[in-house]
């Protein structure tokens, strides 16, 4: 797959078409209600759900609003081994992909709102691009693709 989700190569199981999608991505949070703060009001997602559990456990989704896609489930770590793992759950490799429509005005909203970004915004031949990291340190891309003839 392409960095603007493209898929290269043909899968031959698709004649059988089986309509599936991801739903949800667990991203490990220290607490929940922090995470929905910046997701909230950093990054401007919707907050999708918030159901108490029990037992201090929640099913917590953000999105960014008028999303269609996978909502980020955000999971609090309850374990050493998953406390050890938030902010790093790709080992420092670009992990998440946040696509917009218009790159300028997200990238100085987000700015404005304090996001940490790593670099400054540079152009590519699938769009432009920029590296942040949100309130853990993980690594997300924010991409404008690049318009495509015949699409």
């Amino acid at each position: 797959m392409g960095p603007c989700g493209g898929r290269d190569g043909a899968n031959p199981h698709n004649r059988l078409r089986i309509l599936q999608s991801i739903a949800h991505l667990a991203l490990l949070v220290r607490e929940y209600d922090e995470a929905i703060a910046y997701f909230t009001r950093s990054l401007g997602f919707d907050l999708v759900e918030d159901t108490d559990l029990g037992g201090g456990k929640r099913w917590v989704r953000v999105a960014p609003p008028g999303s269609d896609g996978a909502a980020l489930l955000l999971a609090r770590a309850t374990t050493p081994e998953q406390v050890a793992q938030v902010g790093d759950q790709s080992g420092g490799r670009v992990f998440l992909f946040l696509h917009t429509h218009d790159f300028w005005r997200d990238y100085r909203a987000m700015l404005a709102r304090g996001v940490d970004f790593e670099e400054e915004p540079r152009r590519e031949e699938y769009g432009t691009v920029v590296v942040f990291r949100d309130l853990y340190g993980n690594r997300w891309d924010m991409v404008q693709r690049a318009a495509r003839e015949g699409r």
